[in-house]
């Protein structure tokens, strides 16, 4: 599962991904104490944006990958 944040005008940002149940991986700028990812199972992930402030405006998305 992989997660994305992007803001206004801008491309996309890749958060986190999450290659099984307990290991999620972040790229350099964001940290699990901002985004928190849980994943119960393998159909089933959520991502919490804690204490969000007005820069966190942006669309985010999620993607499944198939391996």
């Amino acid at each position: 599962m992989f997660w994305y944040q992007q803001p206004p005008r801008n491309g996309l940002k890749l958060i986190a991904s999450s290659t099984s149940w307990s290991h999620n991986s972040y790229e350099d700028g964001y940290s699990e104490a901002k985004f928190e990812v849980n994943r119960e199972n393998t159909n089933y992930a959520l991502m919490t944006i804690k204490n969000v402030t007005p820069k966190d405006e942006a669309t985010y998305f999620c993607a499944a990958g198939d391996h």
